[in-house]
């Protein structure tokens, strides 16, 4: 994985996303790609939102999981 890691929030009504942007170099094989992604995916919650590749091989992901606020309890 590249250094090139961001992550924002944007607000919109109703649901809340956090999003993360990952660059991957085009010397990482398409498998190894994937199965960094399932990982990712899987462990932490993130799913696919966004892949570009650029002409020179690189691959830019955009990343989203819901943020789930917790409300607190009165007693």
């Amino acid at each position: 994985m590249s250094a090139s890691r961001q992550r924002h929030r944007t607000p919109s009504p109703g649901v809340e996303w956090e999003f993360d942007k990952v660059t991957f170099s085009r010397e990482f094989p398409r498998n190894v790609v994937t199965r960094l992604l399932v990982e990712r995916a899987e462990h932490g919650g993130w799913e696919l939102a966004r892949v570009r590749i650029t002409p020179d091989g690189t691959r830019r992901v955009v990343l989203r999981r819901k943020i789930i606020r917790m409300r607190p309890t009165l007693y």
